[in-house]
């Protein structure tokens, strides 16, 4: 995966934001995650501050077979679902960087050492949506 970063992992892609979001969703869908929320950054901020910002997106994907697990172990743990991911326009015309959260990270804060095996679960069906954004 391209530039790492302290709280997750994120790659670079040659392909317009639209794209690079159409290739993540079904990303995601092959491992098993649905995308629950979604906020349009720059129809926001184009709306409630009258400001212009590049094309960006923030999905809440989730895996219902996973959050459930995670809930049955803690009810409070909703407060850390579900799993953030980006999709924003890149620095030069028709690049897009796509990046996700680090599941392990992300749970971690709950001290509870139970969910570490989720949490890895998690975090390695991650990383492959993102890698393989970076090979496809």
């Amino acid at each position: 995966m391209s530039d790492p970063i302290p709280y997750g992992f994120k790659a670079n892609l040659d392909a317009p934001p639209e794209e690079a979001e159409a290739r993540l969703r079904d990303a995601l869908a092959e491992e098993g995650f649905g995308v629950l929320t979604e906020i349009d950054v720059r129809a926001t901020f184009r709306e409630k501050l009258d400001v212009d910002f590049r094309p960006y997106r923030i999905l809440g994907a989730c895996s219902p077979p996973l959050a459930h697990q995670a809930l049955t172990a803690e009810e409070d743990i909703g407060l850390l679902l579900p799993c953030n991911v980006v999709v924003y326009e890149g620095e030069q015309p028709g690049t897009s960087v796509v990046a996700a959260l680090d599941p392990v990270l992300q749970l971690g804060v709950s001290g509870r050492d139970d969910l570490g095996e989720l949490a890895h679960d998690v975090r390695a069906r991650m990383q492959r949506v993102i890698r393989g954004l970076e090979t496809g």
